[in-house]
């Protein structure tokens, strides 16, 4: 009867540190999509998440306005938006007050840059 009952708590102890969701299991091995990068499709929502609340609309701190393609393209094409979400020295690290943006998200708006930054 013992025997029995510390196989069962065994089993259960096992079967509670079972994963079976890939991106659980290994974050760092789930593949990122950067295929069809679009300013639309992608990378409008990153940055509405990410950095509006500082810098979209109405409210633009450090004289940084990121409100649409036409803005934020400005920060594409001088390298400062890349400076900034890769953290880089010399540049002011964005998101201000947390860490960096998703890897994936980063390599989507790099892409997105590399692309040459379109309005798609």
């Amino acid at each position: 009867m013992i025997k029995s009952l510390n196989i069962l708590v065994l089993t259960l102890l096992l079967a509670g540190c079972y994963y079976d969701k890939q991106e659980d299991l290994t974050p760092s091995q789930v593949a990122c999509n950067t295929d069809a990068v679009t300013y639309s499709g992608k990378v409008l929502s990153i940055v509405q998440t990410n950095c509006y609340d500082c810098h979209g609309s109405g409210n633009t701190q450090g004289n940084v306005n990121l409100d649409g393609h036409t803005s934020l393209k400005v920060y594409a094409d001088n390298g400062k938006l890349a400076g900034a979400i890769n953290h880089r020295t010399g540049f002011v690290s964005m998101p201000q007050g947390s860490g960096k943006l998703s890897d994936c998200d980063i390599q989507v708006i790099e892409k997105w840059i590399s692309d040459g930054s379109p309005n798609n």
